[in-house]
C-alpha cells in the first residue's frame, strides 16, 4: 500500500517521521555509552557488560501507564508533563525492590499523529528518564484512526532495572520496631483520576475554570507531575546500607493497601493521620464531592507518594536526608510483629493485589496545617 493510500485511510507516516525528528535530541540526552545504535532502530541495544561485575544480578521489570490523567492533558492541550507521570509510574516501581533502572521503552497510541504533541510527550519522558538515570532506548507511536479520536492518545511504558540478589529490599528484611517513613507526594500523581473527573463533571466544573483555593486553573493543578523518588532512594539505600528494609510506591489502592504489600505476614502497622495534612487539592475535591478524606483513602495517595520501612536507629537520619533533598519525610508509624505485640481490635487491610502480607490501617484524624 502506498503512503498516499495509507494517508487516505487516516495514517500519516510523514507526520510520524516528523515527530521522531522533533524528539531525537531529548531521547539522545538519556543515552550513556552503554546505549548502542542511536534513535530509530527496530530494537534498542544496551551493553550489559556492567552486569559482569555483579555476583548474582537480578533483573527487575515494570510496566504501566498514566490512566485517565491523559484526558485532562488532551482537554487543555498541554502534553509536556504526562511523560514525567509515565516514568514515575514505571521506574519508581522498580526502586521498590532496591533495583537501579537501566533502560525504558514507551508506547503511544493516538488517533492522529500531531508531531509537536508527540514530541512534547516524549520530551517529558526523556526528561524524567534523565532524572532517574534511565536510558530511553526505544519506543513506538501508533496511529489508530477510527479507534481513537483525532485528539485522543494513551501512553504506556516498560522499564528494566538491576539489583544484587542479596540486596533486594522487601518484607523479608522487616523487623519488629521498624519505623514507617512517609515521603510526600507532589499531588494526585497518576491515580484516581476517574474519580476526579467524575467529581468535577458532576459539579459542572471545567478544566479551564480557576480554583481560588488552588491558585490556578483546575487543568493546570491536576496536571502537576508525579514526583520521582528513584534517585534519592537509591542514594540513601547505598548511604545507609542495611537500614532500608522495604519500600512501597503508593499508587492504586492507597496508603494502607500498598504498605501492607511490603510487610511480612504476622506483622501490623497503624499509620497516624495526625502526622500530616493532605494537600489542598485533596481537600477541595472532597469538599466539592461532599465526602470525607477518609472515604478516598483507597483511591488517592492523600499526600504520601512513597513509604519506607527502615531500621529505627537510622530513621531520623534518613528522614532528614530526604527532607534536605527536597522531599518532605516524616514518621507515620511503627511495624509490630504479632508474636511480640498483639494486634489491636478492629479492621485492618490485610495484604493487597494477591500478596498475603502484613496488616495496616490508618488511625486518628488528619492535621489541619502543613506537616
Amino acid at each position: 500500500m502506498s503512503s498516499r493510500t495509507y494517508a487516505e485511510a487516516g495514517v500519516d507516516t510523514a507526520a510520524g517521521d516528523r515527530a521522531v525528528e522533533l524528539m531525537k535530541s531529548a531521547v539522545r540526552a538519556t543515552h550513556g555509552p552503554e546505549v548502542l545504535g542511536g534513535v530509530g532502530g527496530f530494537a534498542g541495544l544496551f551493553d550489559a557488560s556492567a552486569l559482569l561485575g555483579y555476583r548474582r544480578p537480578l533483573l527487575a521489570s515494570s510496566t504501566d501507564g498514566v490512566g485517565t490523567k491523559v484526558a485532562i492533558a488532551q482537554a487543555i492541550d498541554k502534553h509536556d508533563t504526562i511523560g514525567h507521570d509515565l516514568v514515575g509510574m514505571v521506574v519508581d516501581d522498580i526502586v521498590v525492590v532496591g533495583a537501579k533502572p537501566l533502560f525504558m521503552t514507551d508506547y503511544i497510541a493516538c488517533g492522529k499523529v500531531v508531531p509537536e504533541r508527540i514530541a512534547d510527550i516524549v520530551r517529558g519522558i526523556a526528561e524524567a528518564c534523565e532524572l532517574t538515570g534511565t536510558a530511553l532506548v526505544g519506543g513506538e507511536t501508533a496511529e489508530h484512526p477510527g479507534l481513537l479520536g483525532v485528539d485522543d492518545y494513551d501512553v504506556a511504558g516498560a522499564a528494566t532495572g538491576i539489583v544484587e540478589a542479596d540486596r533486594i529490599l522487601g518484607s523479608e528484611r522487616v523487623r519488629d520496631g521498624d519505623v514507617v517513613l512517609a515521603l510526600a507526594s507532589s499531588g494526585l500523581h497518576s491515580n484516581g483520576y476517574s474519580l476526579v473527573r467524575h467529581i468535577l463533571a458532576k459539579a459542572g466544573i471545567g478544566y479551564g475554570d480557576r480554583s481560588d483555593e488552588l491558585g490556578t486553573t483546575w487543568g493546570e493543578a491536576l496536571l502537576t507531575p508525579t514526583r520521582l523518588y528513584t534517585t534519592p532512594l537509591l542514594g540513601l539505600t547505598e548511604r545507609f546500607e542495611g537500614a532500608m528494609h522495604s519500600l512501597s510506591h503508593v499508587t492504586g489502592g492507597g496508603i494502607a493497601a500498598n504498605l501492607a504489600r511490603v510487610l511480612p505476614q504476622g506483622s501490623w502497622a497503624e499509620v497516624d493521620r495526625s502526622t500530616w495534612s493532605p494537600a489542598p487539592v485533596f481537600r477541595v475535591l472532597s469538599d466539592i464531592a461532599g465526602t470525607s478524606l477518609e472515604s478516598s483513602e483507597g483511591t488517592w495517595n492523600l499526600g504520601i507518594g512513597f513509604l519506607a520501612v527502615v531500621d529505627a536507629s537510622s530513621a531520623s537520619a534518613i528522614a532528614q536526608a530526604l527532607t534536605a533533598g527536597g522531599i518532605d519525610t516524616w514518621q507515620v508509624g511503627t511495624v509490630r510483629l504479632d508474636a511480640v505485640a498483639a494486634r489491636p481490635a478492629g479492621e485492618f487491610e490485610q495484604g493487597a493485589k494477591g500478596v498475603d502480607g502484613g496488616a495496616v490501617r490508618l488511625v486518628g484524624a488528619y492535621a489541619n496545617g502543613a506537616n
